[in-house]
């Protein structure tokens, strides 16, 4: 129960800045929850390419933060195309 809490919270501002960090406000609050979600899982896999890891809280929120501004950046590349 806690890890699905923890994911909650980790994908929820994993999301939210992503938002932030791609000039854009945030997509609300589900929105910015599952895109961090997903972003997780992308991040894991590029890390995982890289042959990097995290570990704790805050290696958790950057790959999920990387993985999830990566998830926006093709979003709009694709919207735009």
């Amino acid at each position: 129960m806690f890890s699905l809490i923890g994911l909650l919270i980790v994908g929820g501002i994993a999301g939210f800045l992503a938002g932030k960090l791609t000039r854009g406000r945030g997509f609300g609050v589900v929105a910015d929850i599952g895109v961090g979600i997903v972003g997780s899982l992308i991040g894991r896999f590029l890390f995982g390419l890289l042959g990097l890891s995290a570990y704790g809280f805050i290696g958790s929120l950057v790959v999920a933060t990387v993985g999830a501004v990566v998830l926006v950046l093709v979003i709009r590349v694709v919207k735009k195309g």
